[in-house]
């Protein structure tokens, strides 16, 4: 007979009567000696079991949670309804009730409702029982819902759907490969793709017009609760005799309305803002900013070049104004002292203007002579409290400065609810000098197009900016994309720039270079990572929420025991020997 004719959250008080068979799990039993009520759990729902008879509750009392058992038996109205549960106004009485897979260990690692409270590592070694639980399951399931929606709106827009290798050639996009041994070819290795780019990339040389997919992605990177180590996935999109906006119409008509459907909160509409990447760093003190907060960042480095407060002179000052709100002294102090902690030492220095206007607490005293000047400046004449950072360097005024109108903005309640607020973020720059290494480097895109073309080659590096932009959702980086570079003489161009010649860039991206030489049409991209927009759609901060099965924070798969040791047969038939570090 059939495993079920109904699942756990279909049967109605208009079903009462009918013989029905149910499959499931023994979500929970309480057993009151007479009768007994069982909760058999489903993909879809639950549904109530109740015994009173002596041979279907010996059965009961025999089956341990977490078991998967078949029911069979009739539909009843219960006697006191539960209306917070689909099925609340019924209950099954069984007739017969068969064990079907029985849970054989003593005890479980945590209780499947409450596998949210548990410690991730138990969470994710035990992955298969985390996600019986409906709160953990739903997400995948939105997940799933998401990614239809996006590859519907695709293709209804004229893309298509193409596939790209996973085992591919090694090459330098900025994170750190896997490599994969050939047996077939000693000493060679292939790499497991960081993203499709030069595919996405070649099938435009092919002649394609608009490509997309879902495509997975492999880096070695360490993980962030917004980044997932080693695998994730993107919308990947690529379009031929596409400009730079042509890219921002499509997404800004394809993200808003699935945030909107799977959150019921509102949606930005196009078009979303465009900041270029300076102002970006000027204005919110990141590159990624969270326009929910209303906060903004005024330099005051002129105001306070003569306030004769030691900490602010011959620094570089940031300035974060805060009005209709009270802040207590007491808060105050309290985050002036995690601001250190999260800037390892930075400082937070602080005023108010009071009811009259007039500087009070703080450095008030320091900048009370020039008053005027600090409230036009801000914008402010009463009643505000002032914020500001001081440090030698540009860069690290404006990132602290960005921490600290985070922090403002979450810790008094600023930011707006229920939205999500999207911007582009554009003008980066095509170079920059690396931090670790202190020589010229890609700020973003190897395959970037200059703005200006050969052109922006007769000014200082530094000053080349690049047709080049990130997609930013609530202080999220969903994507960064580019108008790509299909000119072979400012290929070379542009990695000469950073020393690599002619013969590396032929060598390191040959399929790439001889197919602009063919004649490649101009072209751009993007690809929004689509973790990271379940993960807000979700609601969630943790990016290993909404995927199915996720390793930890140190990159390693607890249920599947990865990566393992091999046996030595594996290892030389791939030509592998392993040296081990001293």
């Amino acid at each position: 007979m059939a495993y079920r004719t109904h699942n756990c959250s279909e049967l109605r008080e208009s079903d009462a009567g009918k013989e029905v068979v149910l499959s499931g799990w023994l979500d929970s039993k309480r057993d009151k000696g007479g009768l007994l009520f069982a909760v058999l759990r489903d993909f879809y729902g639950v549904t109530q079991v109740v015994c009173s008879e002596e041979e279907t509750i010996a059965a009961f009392r025999d089956i341990p949670t977490e078991s998967t058992v078949r029911v069979e038996g009739t539909v009843v109205l219960r006697s006191a309804p539960n209306d917070k549960l689909p099925t609340g106004r019924i209950e099954i009485v069984p007739k017969r009730v068969e064990v079907l897979g029985r849970r054989t260990v003593n005890a479980l690692p945590f209780e499947v409702s409450r596998s949210t409270e548990a410690g991730e590592d138990a969470r994710l070694r035990y992955r298969f029982l985390d996600l019986r639980n409906p709160a953990v399951r739903d997400k995948i399931v939105l997940r799933s819902h998401i990614i239809a929606d996006l590859r519907r709106l695709m293709t209804e827009r004229g893309f298509l759907e193409i596939s790209t290798p996973i085992l591919t050639s090694s090459s330098p996009e900025g994170a750190r490969d896997y490599i994969v041994p050939s047996r077939l070819y000693p000493g060679e290795f292939y790499a497991l793709p960081q993203a499709p780019q030069q595919y996405k990339q070649l099938l435009m040389c092919s002649g394609f017009d608009k490509y997309f997919q879902i495509a997975p992605c492999f880096r070695d990177e360490d993980a962030r609760a917004d980044r997932s180590p080693g695998e994730f996935y993107q919308l990947d999109i690529e379009m031929a005799f596409a400009t730079q906006e042509d890219v921002f119409g499509v997404l800004e008509e394809v993200l808003p309305p699935v945030f909107a459907k799977y959150s019921g909160k509102e949606a930005d509409k196009p078009p979303f803002r465009r900041i270029p990447y300076l102002t970006a760093l000027e204005t919110y003190g990141t590159d990624k900013p969270d326009l929910r907060n209303p906060l903004v960042i005024r330099d005051v480095t002129e105001l306070t070049a003569n306030c004769g407060f030691d900490p602010l002179q011959l620094k570089h000052v940031k300035a974060i104004c805060v009005t209709g709100v009270n802040v207590p002294r007491k808060w105050i102090d309290k985050t002036a002292e995690e601001f250190s902690v999260k800037t390892e030492g930075g400082r937070m220095y602080w005023f108010k203007l009071d009811e009259n206007g007039a500087p009070a607490g703080g450095i008030a005293k320091f900048v009370a002579p020039a008053a005027e000047d600090w409230k036009r400046e801000l914008g402010a004449d009463r009643d505000a409290f002032i914020a500001l950072v001081a440090e030698d360097k540009l860069q690290d005024a404006q990132k602290r400065a960005g921490i600290l109108r985070t922090m403002l903005g979450t810790g008094l309640g600023l930011l707006e609810k229920d939205v999500f607020r999207f911007c582009w973020i554009v003008d980066f720059p095509m170079y920059e000098v690396g931090e670790e290494s202190g020589k010229l480097e890609f700020c973003h895109n190897p395959f970037s197009m200059p703005q200006g073309g050969m052109a922006a080659f007769d000014r200082d590096p530094l000053e080349i900016l690049a047709y080049q932009y990130d997609i930013v959702c609530n202080g999220v980086e969903l994507s960064s994309g580019a108008v790509r570079n299909h000119d072979p003489a400012i290929m070379l161009k542009a990695f000469s720039v950073v020393g690599i010649g002619g013969e590396e860039v032929r060598k390191k991206f040959p399929a790439l270079y001889h197919a602009f030489e063919h004649g490649a049409p101009p072209h751009a991209g993007v690809a929004p990572g689509v973790d990271r927009m379940v993960m807000l759609i979700a609601d969630t901060v943790n990016i290993r929420e909404v995927i199915a099965f996720p390793m930890n924070a140190k990159a390693r798969d607890l249920m599947m025991n990865a990566p393992s040791p091999v046996e030595q047969s594996q290892l030389d038939e791939a030509n592998v020997a392993i040296v081990r570090k001293k």
